[in-house]
């Protein structure tokens, strides 16, 4: 299964090139053509049956939340900075690997015997925790490891269930969850040219979208995510902001654009059509490669379709593979339908 290596796959922003391998292997005898940009997007193109000349954009970012090393301590631990959003609640006691050579640590803090009591009512800060990887002193970690050095969750993927849902877990299923869909997708063909992205860096501003949409400059753009999915019991009666097993979710709206609605329309009729089990993603919530997108040059008629995943930015997702598989189903149809439509809101 793909989104196994991929959730397995070493890729913090700023270091996804051994996520981009594991996708070429996948889409190599699928695509007309791949490049690999400055910035390091794996740009594709899929040319079309010729039936129409629009040129489309789907894109999923390759990069994971994860930490950064930056300092050295005379004992041997290691400081660190988070790279991207991550809650400092989820990090203590977790292992980690670091550096190209996977080497393991362990985040730790003072133990709770010998906190003071107003310590133990507090969150511990990131400026407060270490990685431990064994090492006696500063020279001895230095060896194995320097400044600057990435590291991610130790998080192995496998399959929870075998219901109707199928749940999996595993890592970086925002956004390995979106790759695994556009690779799928690129197993078909379409009446225009379909120019894939993967993109860099989303999680610490959506920089590597920007300059590929720049490139392309594509007419009509779609994002692809693995997005947020808190529909655990809860005190109050509120709507969660999607549910696992509901199927793909549309965006509305999020912090970074407000979707297409010409797209949204389209999604939204396609999964009706179909049978497609869909929702709708809670609108202000999160943002996206299409907030990026959307702005360039004279601007891009954007829309993102996600797959509902719990946990993100942790060192452990779930998802389910129907909702997957679903995602996958509900862009295909929605692409080849694409030709019929106008995508200028009113």
């Amino acid at each position: 299964m793909v989104l196994k290596e991929l959730s397995e796959a070493f890729g913090v922003s700023g270091c996804e090139g051994e996520v981009r391998e594991v996708i070429i292997a996948a889409i190599k005898d699928q695509v007309d053509e791949y490049r690999v940009d400055s910035m390091g997007n794996l740009i594709a193109l899929k040319r079309g049956t010729g039936e129409s000349e629009l040129k489309i954009m789907v894109a999923a970012h390759m990069d994971e939340v994860g930490l950064m090393i930056t300092h050295i301590e005379k004992d041997g631990t290691l400081r660190f900075q988070p790279v991207g959003g991550i809650d400092d609640r989820i990090l203590l006691s977790k292992v980690v690997l670091i550096g190209k050579d996977r080497l393991p640590g362990v985040i730790g803090v003072k133990p709770t015997h010998l906190l003071k009591e107003k310590e133990r009512q507090q969150v511990v800060k990131v400026d407060q925790m270490t990685i431990d990887i064994g090492a006696g002193s500063k020279e001895e970690a230095e060896k194995v490891v320097k400044i600057g050095d990435y590291a991610v969750f130790a998080t192995e993927f496998c399959q929870l269930t075998d219901d109707g849902l199928r749940t999996v877990k595993g890592k970086a299923f925002d956004d390995r969850a979106g790759c695994a869909v556009l690779i799928e997708v690129l197993k078909e063909c379409y009446p225009f040219d379909l120019y894939p992205v993967f993109t860099v860096q989303e999680e610490v501003g959506l920089r590597g979208a920007r300059v590929a949409a720049y490139a392309i400059e594509p007419d009509v753009a779609f994002a692809l995510e693995g997005t947020i999915c808190d529909d655990m019991p809860k005190k109050k009666d509120v709507s969660p902001t999607t549910r696992l097993g509901d199927g793909p979710a549309i965006t509305i709206m999020d912090r970074s654009f407000v979707a297409n609605r010409a797209l949204v329309e389209l999604l939204v009729e396609t999964a009706e059509e179909l049978g497609i089990p869909y929702q709708f993603k809670q609108p202000g919530l999160g943002g996206t490669d299409a907030g990026a997108i959307h702005l360039v040059k004279e601007g891009v008629p954007s829309a993102t379709v996600s797959v509902p995943c719990r946990y993100i930015h942790s060192p452990v997702c779930l998802l389910s593979l129907e909702d997957l598989e679903n995602t996958v189903r509900l862009m295909r149809a929605a692409l080849r339908k694409l030709v019929t439509r106008r995508f200028v809101d009113s």
